[in-house]
């Protein structure tokens, strides 16, 4: 596997960095957002480094895609959003903040507005128990 040893979301894909994971495979990891913009909001990554969309290979873009729709789906079924975001971001200007290639799900309930990311960090508690219901509707 490629990594980057100073690449938080290389080191939460290898277990030495904790995260709170709703899902997992041989390729992909799926974990909730510490700083969401809605409730329930997660990211899904490949366990391979890839700075962004531009140098990700077709095996890890494609088991990423996989693994966004089958945590959309659980997203749904959980929480019941009126809506979601699937966003991705690349490069600086555009937004991206880990540089490690990786794809934003985010419910939105109507009358919401929530910004791309969440500004502050949110309560852990409060994203345990959404996760927990994430992870049972899988």
């Amino acid at each position: 596997m490629i990594s980057s040893s100073n690449c938080i979301f290389c080191l939460i894909a290898s277990g030495q960095a904790p995260a709170n994971c709703v899902h997992e495979d041989a390729t992909t990891l799926a974990f909730m957002d510490v700083a969401p913009a809605s409730d329930g909001h997660l990211l899904v990554i490949p366990r391979s480094h890839h700075e962004s969309i531009l140098d990700v290979d077709d095996g890890a873009i494609t088991d990423v895609a996989r693994a966004v729709q089958k945590m959309a789906r659980a997203v749904q079924k959980a929480l019941t959003p009126d809506g979601m975001r699937v966003s991705q971001f690349n490069g600086r200007a555009a937004g991206q903040t880990v540089f490690h290639y990786h794809v934003h799900v985010v419910p939105i309930r109507a009358g919401e507005r929530p910004a791309s990311h969440g500004r502050a960090a949110g309560d852990p508690d409060r994203i345990e128990a959404i996760a927990a219901r994430i992870r049972a509707s899988l």
